[in-house]
């Protein structure tokens, strides 16, 4: 932890480097004005060491977890603003131009650089805001029956993410009236002991056929096996590499479940597909929920349909491109091969920021048929 600590603040230092350097020094501002900038940069980061401490060491109220958890969105977006506005600066400086377009242009550009920052964090909050019910239709072949799947992805208890935020979304999947929900990880992301309240609320939820769990990457963070047994005492099925089957046996389907990828660099909890899907019933489809969709590079081909979450579509726009570089899929629905279709939900919760711009929350309802 003391490793990742230092690792995340001094990413975020280099960060506020660039910003102040190569954006808020090159405006065509005052002295006075530049040095509010400045002050405005180490504010956010005092902000992130406070939310780093918030939490993995102290309970914070939630206007304070709040106003904590902001600057990693807002440095970020500033970022994405700043080398916008250094490209088109560096650009416009090797083109001839007279010293008064040049002069209009270079304030033209300050002005917009700083709005659209502005304009991008105030949306971004805004979009966290909602949480968008997700209707999928999937085809499965050889399934004999309807079934309606709630998907639950990164919700990422701990701060913001409190009962309350459990509540609310308990009602609204409650509403839907599912067969099964399953929730396909990163569902604590605070020691368990101060999770308890707000995972008491899944106590609430209403199914026909069961609720089903596998871990994500940030449960490694926090004790996986207490997560594990937490959520068991919830009445969830936890799928550890392992499978059940839904419905009445021949009419239904295999619901097979794998630990996180994350479990290779941790050492345990591995997920392994083969005994994830040993002894299922081989003339019925088989969903898989597995964290990562990057484990589909290791799925067989008994599986149809898998559901998986992680990316949180980017969560931020500009953030997509590096999300899609580490996985093969970012949100939706897609077809990998012949048989095997895959569906990414774009998460429940958010990690980090209150915030999202272009990839909103989603409570997933999959009908397969």
């Amino acid at each position: 932890m003391p490793l990742f600590f230092v690792a995340f603040i001094g990413v975020f230092i280099i960060i506020n480097m660039y910003i102040n350097r190569r954006f808020f020094t090159q405006l065509h501002l005052s002295q006075k004005s530049k040095k509010y900038l400045k002050y405005f940069l180490y504010i956010n980061i005092f902000g992130i060491v406070l939310y780093v401490l918030g939490r993995y060491l102290f309970d914070f109220p939630n206007w304070l977890y709040f106003l904590v958890s902001l600057p990693i969105g807002i440095l970020f977006l500033l970022l994405c603003s700043a080398v916008f506005y250094d490209i088109i600066r560096v650009i416009s400086d090797r083109v001839p131009m007279s010293n008064k377009r040049r002069d209009f242009f270079k304030k033209s550009l300050d002005i917009s650089s700083l709005g659209v920052a502005f304009a991008l964090s105030s949306r971004a909050i805004y979009e966290a805001k909602f949480i968008k019910l997700e209707r999928v239709d999937v085809e499965i072949k050889n399934l004999k029956n309807k079934y309606k799947i709630v998907q639950l992805s990164d919700i990422h208890i701990g701060g913001i993410v409190d009962k309350n935020f459990i509540h609310s979304i308990v009602e609204r999947v409650n509403n839907l009236e599912p067969d099964i929900v399953v929730i396909t990880g990163d569902l604590v992301d605070i020691k368990i002991s101060r999770a308890r309240e707000a995972l008491d609320e899944f106590k609430k939820l209403k199914h026909k056929l069961g609720i089903y769990f596998v871990v994500g990457n940030h449960e490694y963070f926090h004790n996986v096996d207490e997560i594990i047994d937490e959520v068991k005492k919830l009445g969830f099925r936890v799928l550890e590499n392992e499978n059940v089957y839904i419905g009445d046996k021949g009419e239904g389907f295999n619901l097979a479940g794998v630990y996180d990828i994350f479990g290779y660099r941790a050492g345990h909890h591995m997920p392994q597909i083969k005994d994830a899907l040993m002894d299922i019933d081989n003339n019925s489809p088989t969903v898989l929920l597995a964290h990562q969709p990057r484990y589909i590079e290791e799925v067989t081909g008994e599986v149809d349909l898998m559901l998986s979450g992680h990316t949180h579509g980017g969560q931020l726009y500009p953030f997509k491109a590096l999300v899609k570089l580490q996985q093969p899929y970012l949100n939706g629905l897609y077809q990998h091969d012949e048989k095997l279709q895959i569906y990414v939900s774009k998460g429940t919760g958010f990690w980090g920021p209150p915030m999202r711009l272009g990839a909103s929350s989603e409570i997933t309802e999959i009908t397969i048929s």
